[in-house]
């Protein structure tokens, strides 16, 4: 069985060694014993702690914004002023402001692992995004579901500009082969480019093909 020191058990849990030692004085989680009289924890102990943790309501404001590259920063900026802004004008105090760049596909990003991190540890009361694919490109009912049972809201700021499901499909397919060109070829390289156009273009074709087809049947 496998013992964590006061200081591991802190950094697995996600909280300081004085609020370990607090629960233990209290009571509410009793650490073990060495014969030398130090703390240790199993991890069972971490189970149970998760739910001592989790009785606390939320509390922090957070500002999650994302651009794909490098080249985007500025526009990553501009993000994040619009979003200081908006919670200023909700009279939001922001508690913690992350951003990433990287693509929406990539789930491993440093800073959204840390924002799903803080929310499961009962930490986060709202998370504030411009578009729901700033958080992700996939599965956003999914992550406002699950952020939902550990207390925590996402507050998606641009919902009016919704772009349309055939638009927002486009958008999703470009984003897939962005990211998987970007694999094969490499971000920068011109057969990543020339892919990306390729298909952009033949997904506007089919669009406007479709909205003739439409208008045709209409009239």
């Amino acid at each position: 069985m496998k013992l964590y020191t006061v200081s591991e058990f802190a950094e697995k849990l996600g909280v300081s060694v004085s609020t370990l030692r607090a629960w233990d004085k209290e009571g509410k989680l009793v650490a073990l014993r060495t014969p030398t009289n130090k703390r240790r924890y199993t991890e069972e102990m971490f189970y149970r702690a998760l739910g001592i943790k989790n009785r606390q309501e939320p509390q922090k404001i957070v500002l999650y914004a994302r651009v794909s590259s490098s080249g985007q920063k500025p526009d990553l900026e501009n993000q994040l002023h619009y979003l200081k802004e908006f919670a200023a004008g909700k009279g939001l105090a922001v508690d913690e402001i992350l951003s990433d760049v990287g693509s929406a596909l990539n789930y491993k990003r440093k800073n959204f692992l840390k924002l799903c991190g803080m929310v499961t540890r009962g930490e986060v009361k709202t998370v504030i995004v411009a578009h729901k694919d700033r958080l992700v490109r996939f599965g956003f009912d999914f992550f406002e579901e699950l952020f939902a049972k550990f207390g925590c809201e996402i507050l998606v700021v641009n919902k009016a500009e919704d772009m349309s499901p055939a638009q927002e499909l486009t958008e999703d397919l470009i984003s897939i082969v962005q990211h998987f060109a970007a694999r094969l070829y490499g971000q920068r390289t011109y057969k990543a480019r020339k892919l990306t156009k390729t298909v952009r273009e033949a997904l506007a074709s089919a669009t406007d093909g479709q909205a003739e087809k439409s208008a045709a049947e209409q009239g």
